[in-house]
């Protein structure tokens, strides 16, 4: 009997013992098999090491992912994403990816047919209770991005590099991204604040501008000019910020620079707009559009707007800048995509290059 409950006991440790070593084999395997991604909102995420299919639902995202060379495991996307021409030519996966939003709301039973691994969303989205809860149920890892400045902007795109195991080609791009920076800044540093040009930047329609907690109020900053929207006080409808005609006409800039093809001729062509000095000098400039629109608060190619700004308002000390040479090399550095001189024209024109609202 005594060897019996001996032999009993061993049976059970073995067992206890056999039972042990499973858990941490699985909670081992869960380890190896994800990666830990903090986003914009300090949210733990687990995500695949191997992540095969991609929701960019915020649009920077889907520049991002096609910058950083994963841009065909797009399934999901933005609609704005579908609008431009020389994204979806260079990661056409994006013209044939579902477009699980409406109105800025979550198709889930859409979303979660295009089936992802991960899914990228824009902060708006996760400060709604009921969309955050559609996602929630789906149980695919979700990461917040966003950012109001150079730095959070380039931390979203190292935390992107990071999520879809590119984090080398995400940090060779702020690499570049804080060169133009230092470079830029050298040759303006010493623009007395009197000779620097008043500026006021047009975010898609003519009144709405920039805040100073804004991405385009530091980049313009960063380029030697003077913001004359920044700190002053602006009307907020639907999370955007816009000035008054009157208050713009007070502030008198002498640049206007805009990111939405046709504003610029409507400022230029608009009898209210006439007594401006920008206006009056045909000192207004569309800015360039390629994979984003160049110094929009939700596009890829900020470096590459602070450079044709800078050459823009400050010519003289920027006259060893090949604008035409720096787009070219960048595309081709960065998105492996060989520019003709024609596009690269069209590129540094702004116009035709996204597919206006409702035509497509």
């Amino acid at each position: 009997m005594h060897q019996k409950k001996i032999l009993f006991a061993l049976f059970c440790l073995i067992l206890l013992l056999s039972a042990c070593s499973s858990g941490e084999s699985s909670a081992e395997t869960v380890a190896k098999d994800t990666v830990t991604v903090v986003d914009y909102l300090g949210r733990e995420v687990a995500v695949p090491k191997k992540v095969n299919r991609i929701a960019t639902l915020y649009a920077f995202t889907g520049h991002v992912v096609t910058m950083l060379g994963e841009g065909e495991k797009i399934v999901a996307v933005n609609g704005g994403l579908q609008r431009d021409n020389l994204l979806t030519e260079i990661n056409p996966a994006i013209l044939k990816a579902a477009v699980p939003t409406r109105n800025e709301k979550l198709n889930i039973e859409e979303l979660a047919a295009s089936n992802p691994d991960l899914v990228f969303i824009q902060e708006s989205t996760d400060t709604d209770k009921g969309e955050v809860r559609k996602l929630e149920e789906l149980k695919i890892p979700y990461l917040v991005v966003n950012f109001n400045s150079i730095k959070e902007q380039q931390q979203s795109i190292e935390m992107i590099g990071q999520a879809i195991g590119q984090a080398k080609k995400a940090k060779r791009f702020n690499d570049f991204y804080n060169q133009v920076i230092e470079q830029v800044s050298e040759k303006v540093k010493n623009i007395p604040e009197r000779d620097r040009i008043r500026v006021y930047h047009s975010v898609n329609e003519a009144t709405r501008t920039d805040t100073a907690d804004s991405l385009p109020a530091e980049w313009i900053k960063t380029v030697g000019a003077i913001n004359v929207s920044t700190g002053e006080k602006l009307k907020l409808m639907e999370n955007k910020y816009f000035a008054g005609l009157e208050q713009i006409l007070l502030w008198d800039p002498d640049v206007i620079l805009v990111n939405e093809s046709g504003v610029d001729q409507y400022i230029l062509d608009s009898p209210q707009w006439q007594t401006l000095q920008a206006v009056k000098n045909n000192k207004v400039f569309l800015l360039p559009n390629g994979v984003s629109r160049w110094g929009h608060p939700g596009g890829l190619e900020t470096p590459l707007a602070i450079l044709w700004t800078a050459k823009t308002l400050y010519p003289d000390k920027f006259a060893d800048t090949d604008l035409e040479e720096v787009t070219a090399s960048f595309y081709q550095d960065f998105f492996n995509f060989k520019l003709t001189p024609v596009l690269t024209d069209k590129i540094l024109s702004g116009k035709n290059m996204r597919i206006p609202k409702g035509n497509g």
